[in-house]
């Protein structure tokens, strides 16, 4: 309960102190107002009203993006470890971020980026529809006499995210003008984002976050073994797909306005898992959390770091935070007796 409370406030205390943070200087009280008066509890005259436009419609739309991003691919990423009983499991291990990914590249590729959708270009409609297609895609080659076998998952999904890969690098190589939108996209930005593609992705990862937290018990039963769940009495494939739809709408949601980010669903859940063990509904809960803190700060560094105002890809900065201190992780539980 402690740790709930502490990341509950962390994470507001994160939303607040990352709308001080860009090329205009914004106090903290001046963050507050403009907040306030975005929310229409206050009226903004003058200095305030150019506030209210940087630090609500800009900064704090980008920042509730990301909070959101976190927390969907931490607690997929528990999802995806928990079905598939591999500690090394993330969004990307059964292909639904690549697929995402070569979805926006093939929009980007046709000329489909100035069309709009809800107000939105059609990249991240099509990052969507890539995202759910490589999911069905994996699901019918991992079928065995009818079943899903979590080991067959994995193997599908490499090979799908592997070709997907490959199709992706020839878009580029077919269109060089693209290169640097498609690569900008591939590894991953808030660059742009605003209040309208919270409206798009919210939609799917509350429909993601309602099939995962519904069956986040059987998740635990599931997690010991698909003999183990049907003794319980678990409807092991039924639930499986439902929670494997669950998690994927989350990663699709996510990945469709932000492009593609890694480690967020890989190291979060180990972290959490390290301090509270493996019960799935804390577990998810406190794996949100944590994510969507450490995305809103990745996000901050990717705007700030660069001294000349430019903007890395959030995705680069999550691989360089993360791929170190996963190895330190993996080295600490290997010297503490393996992965579990």
């Amino acid at each position: 309960m402690a740790l709930l409370v502490l990341l509950i406030a962390g994470a507001f205390l994160s939303i607040a102190a990352a709308a001080t943070f860009g090329r205009i200087d914004v106090p903290a009280y001046g963050v507050f107002k403009a907040i306030a008066a975005g929310l229409g509890l206050s009226s903004g005259v003058g200095q305030d009203s150019v506030w209210e436009t940087v630090v609500f419609n800009i900064r704090l739309s980008r920042i509730c993006l990301s909070a959101l991003v976190g927390l969907t691919l931490a607690i997929a990423g528990a999802a995806f470890q928990g079905i598939l009983r591999n500690p090394l499991a993330d969004p990307f291990t059964i292909g639904v971020s690549t697929g995402a990914a070569f979805g926006a590249s093939l929009a980007i590729f046709l000329g489909l980026g100035g069309h709009t959708y809800l107000g939105l270009g059609f990249v991240p409609l099509a990052a969507l529809g890539g995202a759910l297609a490589a999911l069905f895609t994996v699901i019918a080659l991992a079928r065995i006499n009818r079943q899903l076998r979590p080991e067959t998952m994995v193997l599908a999904g490499i090979v799908v995210a592997t070709f997907l890969a490959a199709l992706i690098s020839l878009i580029k190589s077919l269109d060089e003008e693209s290169v640097s939108s498609i690569v900008f996209w591939v590894m991953g930005s808030f660059q742009g984002r605003g209040w309208n593609h919270v409206a798009f992705a919210l939609p799917y990862m509350a429909a993601g976050l309602a099939l995962v937290g519904i069956y986040s018990r059987e998740l635990d039963l599931l997690s010991l073994g698909g003999m183990q769940a049907r003794q319980l009495g678990v409807d092991v494939d039924r639930v499986r797909m439902r929670i494997l739809i669950g998690a994927s709408l989350l990663t699709a949601g996510a990945v469709s306005v932000s492009g593609v980010i890694g480690f967020v669903g890989l190291v979060i859940p180990h972290l959490v898992r390290m301090a509270i063990g493996a019960d799935h509904r804390p577990l998810l809960i406190l794996s949100g959390l944590l994510g969507a803190i450490a995305l809103i700060w990745s996000d901050v560094a990717a705007r700030v770091i660069l001294p000349g105002g430019e903007e890395l890809p959030v995705g680069v900065v999550t691989a360089l935070l993360g791929g170190p201190f996963f190895c330190l992780l993996l080295k600490w539980r290997k010297e503490r007796g393996g992965l579990d």
